[in-house]
């Protein structure tokens, strides 16, 4: 049915549009589409007295708060050498925050009460990380911390006293610990171990006691624990467990015996689910086909949202926080044309008030639509994905820009994308391919993409560009491939694999060589060392294949023009590597643009540095997509 609606929705365009022209649309300045947002990650406090965001100054982002009113707000952050990168109430007066450095190096752990006093520096670590195992309530004054200060590659349990600072072991980690749980109350209970493989959900009822083995699945089959149930005898989990898609089940805590299935959706995984802490239960489910959907499981939440829609019509609307009483909420909008916006709202008074727009500076009118599309891949195999057609343009034979997406497990997903809206207005259409190996659509689509990152993944995008040039959609002679990181990898892999078929490349933060990528791992990303042997490929066992597919290897097969960007702090790129890259590139008389940032690693975190190569990436498309 999908298929059928997406082949309607081509048949609509090509027949109603390609005889018309919609005339020139005017080029909105780059800096627009990647403003960073006026304010973003409100919450509301536990007494629901005031709302706390997140707000960018000179590169660096602060805490702001402000009574739930408006009337006053008052700047609690200023630090000018790192910038917020998460943060909680710990309770209706204080606010715990991590902040990091350059390269996300000398992360802090920090707390502030919310009149700008008190402000002291928790925990602090130069050469190892922080992860907050507590992420939303402090109970007695403490909260839960991970840390690899003792072992670079695993990460020990703490309980951190806040205002003491105080710091205590609560579980040492015996290498094979990859993710920690604590129950509602702040106590440790719950963990995943894994041995790169196989993986192995731990329980145990007190904290003095030691963690039992309460199921194992290899890793292919997984076990997503959400939270426990109100009288902590079970826990609410995200399962595929003898079942291709992931469904909300509840299971019990020391068997591991699923007790039910709450919600299952049969083309789809369930992707999350919300749990009340209020009214001690799930309150709805959610998942995703082309847009993101909920079932509800609670009748006075389902009336919430019916009521929000109502307010808030054609827009997709998130409940992003709430006071401990579920009495205001935050509300987050958007939709695929629109960054969306933030509000405030009373379900008691159905009081909407807006607290800010992410991206003020663009109109709707002048944004692209985003559909969804199918195609038959050559093996038959239905593969989703996007299409984001220029406005003002006919919509045949257009330049076409393809992106696949950052992580062979992720998705694209529907929604404002301001890289999307920046080439739609500069006239192109872009397509983004949710190949096999992506997650979302079920067990055996996911490892469908196993062992093929150099090949059927890769075959999957070759297959969709070909459908949009037989649907008469692209241009066959101005195609460009673009993506960063794994998508990077894909952009060179296709560029020496079908040089027939684009035009030039970019890539970003891209991989160019798949042996040292897994070879060089991160110590802290080495517990999953084995499962990337089976995802990926082993570097002993599969060298062969890994030079097959590594782009490093065939600057010999790239004919055309190729820009890369690249941080040289980056883990998971290999800099001797990629500066060899160029260098033989150059060699061979391949035009190249290189943009290397001495300050950056895999992300450009600098707003100068990311508009830099936004910057040289349009220049680079105009260039080599324009008729000749």
């Amino acid at each position: 049915m999908q298929l059928l609606r997406n082949y309607l929705f081509l048949f609509v365009i090509l027949t109603t549009a390609a005889c018309s022209y919609e005339g020139s649309v005017e080029r909105i300045p780059l800096e627009k589409f990647f403003a960073a947002p006026l304010k973003t990650s409100f919450l509301v406090s536990p007494d629901g007295k005031f709302i706390s965001y997140l707000k960018p100054e000179n590169n660096r982002i602060h805490i702001y708060v402000e009574t739930w009113d408006g009337k006053n707000t008052i700047q609690l952050t200023c630090d000018t050498n790192r910038s917020i990168s998460n943060y909680f109430w710990a309770s209706n007066n204080e606010i715990l925050y991590l902040n990091t450095g350059p390269a996300n190096k000398d992360a802090a752990l920090v707390a502030v009460k919310i009149d700008g006093t008190n402000n002291r520096e928790l925990l602090s670590t130069t050469d190892s990380r922080i992860r907050l195992i507590t992420t939303s309530r402090v109970f007695d004054d403490h909260v839960l911390v991970a840390l690899n200060k003792r072992d670079s590659t695993v990460f020990d349990a703490y309980r951190l006293n806040i205002q003491t600072g105080k710091l205590a072991l609560v579980f040492k980690n015996p290498g094979n610990i990859t993710k920690w749980y604590s129950d509602p109350v702040g106590k440790l209970r719950m963990a995943i171990a894994s041995d790169g493989v196989n993986e192995t959900l731990l329980y145990r009822e007190q904290e003095s006691q030691a963690f039992n083995s309460v199921i194992t699945n290899n890793f292919k089959t997984t076990i997503l624990p959400l939270g426990f149930s109100a009288d902590n005898t079970c826990i609410y989990a995200l399962s595929n467990q003898n079942r291709d898609k992931m469904a909300l089940v509840e299971l019990d805590c020391k068997t591991g015996k699923e007790h039910k299935t709450i919600y299952n959706h049969p083309d789809v995984d369930v992707s999350d689910a919300t749990f009340s802490v209020n009214k001690g239960k799930l309150v709805y489910a959610g998942y995703e086909t082309w847009t993101k959907e909920r079932h509800y499981l609670d009748d006075s939440f389902k009336s919430i949202f019916n009521k929000l829609e109502l307010l808030l019509p054609n827009t997709e609307i998130r409940l992003s926080s709430s006071d401990s009483a579920e009495s205001k909420f935050i509300v987050r909008t958007y939709t695929d044309r629109n960054p969306g916006s933030f509000y405030r709202y009373t379900p008691s008074t159905n009081k909407l008030v807006k607290l800010s727009d992410v991206n003020p500076s663009l109109l709707i009118e002048d944004m692209a639509e985003m559909k969804p599309v199918s195609f038959k891949t050559r093996d038959s195999l239905i593969v989703n994905g996007y299409l984001t057609l220029p406005k003002g343009k006919n919509k045949e034979n257009l330049p076409v820009v393809v992106i696949p997406h950052s992580s062979s497990e992720s998705r694209n997903s529907w929604g404002y994308n301001s890289e999307v809206q920046f080439l739609a207005n500069r006239g192109y259409a872009v397509f983004q391919v949710n190949f096999r190996g992506t997650k979302g659509y079920g067990k055996k689509f996911w490892t469908a993409g196993f062992k093929e990152w150099g090949g059927k993944m890769q075959d999957d995008i070759t297959d969709g560009v070909r459908w949009l040039i037989s649907e008469k959609i692209a241009d066959p002679k101005r195609i460009a491939i673009y993506g960063y990181s794994f998508g990077g990898f894909s952009a060179l892999h296709g560029l020496f694999s079908r040089p027939d078929l684009y035009q030039c490349g970019a890539s970003y933060s891209g991989f160019t060589n798949l042996y040292t990528y897994l070879k060089d791992i991160p110590p802290y990303f080495r517990p999953y060392q084995q499962m990337y042997y089976e995802t990926v490929g082993n570097p002993e066992k599969d060298s062969e294949y890994f030079r097959a597919v590594s782009p490093v290897f065939h600057t010999d097969k790239i004919k055309v023009p190729v820009l890369i960007a690249q941080g040289a702090r980056d883990p998971r790129v290999n800099m001797n590597e990629t500066n060899q890259f160029v260098k033989e590139l150059k060699k061979k008389n391949v035009p190249v643009t290189y943009i290397l940032k001495e300050d950056e690693a895999h992300y450009f975190r600098n707003i100068d540095n990311r508009l830099e190569f936004y910057r040289e990436l349009e220049v680079f498309l105009d260039k080599n997509l324009s008729r000749k």
